[in-house]
C-alpha cells in the first residue's frame, strides 16, 4: 500500500469520528488532525510528562487534550478503555511502547477494549530490520567498552515486529486485519552541525539514549563517537556525503468486529 493511500486512511473519517493519539509526543501531529476536524473529541496520550506539559500548553483546543499516560498499561485509564472510540491512531511510537515483552500482548487486547464496535486501529512504527545499521553499530560499540554481547543487546529501546506476527496478535485481540505491511523507506539524515545536534552525531544521541545510559557517565562520548564512526562507514553515500538510514516502516489497518 503506497505511502498517500495510508495517509489518507489515518485521515478517513476525521470530520466525525471521535480519535485517540497513543504516543501523542509534544502533539504537534495531534494538533494538526484537531484542526481538521469539524467536530468530535480527540484525546492525546504519552508516557513523557515534558511532552504532555508542552502539548498542554502549547496545543490544546476545544475539541483536542493530552492526557499523561504509561500506554503500556492503557487500561489504567477508565475513558481511554470504555469502548467509545471510533479510532485509534499512532505514529512511529508503538516500537517503545512494545518494547516490554511482558506488558506487549495485553496493549493490543487493550486497543480493542478502547475502540466501539467498528471502530479502526490505525498506526505505523518501525517494523523488523529497521534501523539494523544502528542496532549492530551500538551493539559493538557497547561490547567494546565492556558489556557482554547479551546486555548489549538488551539494551536495545525497541521492537520491531514481523507481518507475521503482527497480524497474528491482532487477530488473537480480535481485530479483523484489513491492510499489515512493510515499507523499505531509506531516510535521508539532516546535515552535520558543528555543536553535534543535527546529523549522524545528533540523530544517535536522541535515539541511542538508551544504549549510552548503559554504560558509565565518563564512556558515553566515546561510545558515541565509535556508533557514528561505524555508521559513517556504511550509510554515507560516496557521491556526495549524503546519510541515509534503513528505515523499514510497518502500517497497519484493524477494525473491531
Amino acid at each position: 500500500m503506497a505511502s498517500t493511500t495510508f495517509d489518507n486512511l489515518c485521515r478517513n473519517g476525521i470530520v466525525v469520528a471521535d480519535r485517540r493519539i497513543v504516543g501523542c509526543g509534544d502533539g504537534a501531529l495531534t494538533a494538526q488532525i484537531a484542526a481538521s476536524a469539524s467536530k468530535g473529541q480527540i484525546l492525546g496520550l504519552d508516557a513523557s510528562q515534558s511532552f504532555i506539559s508542552t502539548a498542554q500548553n502549547t496545543r490544546t483546543t476545544p475539541n483536542c487534550t493530552f492526557k499523561l499516560q504509561d500506554c503500556t498499561h492503557i487500561d489504567e485509564d477508565t475513558e481511554a478503555v470504555d469502548g467509545s472510540w471510533d479510532k485509534v491512531f499512532s505514529n512511529a511510537a508503538m516500537h517503545w511502547i512494545l518494547r516490554n515483552p511482558d506488558t506487549r500482548v495485553n496493549f493490543f487486547h487493550n486497543i480493542y477494549r478502547a475502540l466501539k464496535p467498528g471502530g479502526t486501529f490505525v498506526f505505523e512504527q518501525g517494523g523488523a530490520g529497521n534501523v539494523a545499521e544502528v542496532q549492530s553499530a551500538a551493539i559493538a560499540a557497547l561490547t567494546h567498552s565492556g558489556l557482554t554481547l547479551e546486555q548489549a543487546r538488551d539494551a536495545c529501546p525497541w521492537y520491531f515486529p514481523t507481518v507475521d506476527w503482527m497480524s497474528a496478535t491482532l487477530r488473537r485481540a480480535g481485530f479483523e486485519v484489513e491492510t499489515c505491511e512493510l515499507e523499505y523507506r531509506p531516510t535521508k539524515l539532516t546535515a552535520d552541525t558543528k555543536d553535534g545536534s543535527g546529523g549522524l552525531e545528533g540523530w544517535a544521541k536522541l535515539f541511542c539514549a538508551q544504549y549510552l545510559e548503559k554504560v558509565d557517565e565518563g564512556k558515553r562520548a566515546a561510545v558515541l563517537k565509535e556508533i557514528c564512526e561505524i555508521l559513517d562507514a556504511v550509510v554515507a553515500r560516496e557521491e556526495d556525503g549524503t546519510k541515509y538510514l534503513g528505515y523499514v516502516r510497518l502500517r497497519a489497518v484493524a477494525r473491531k468486529k
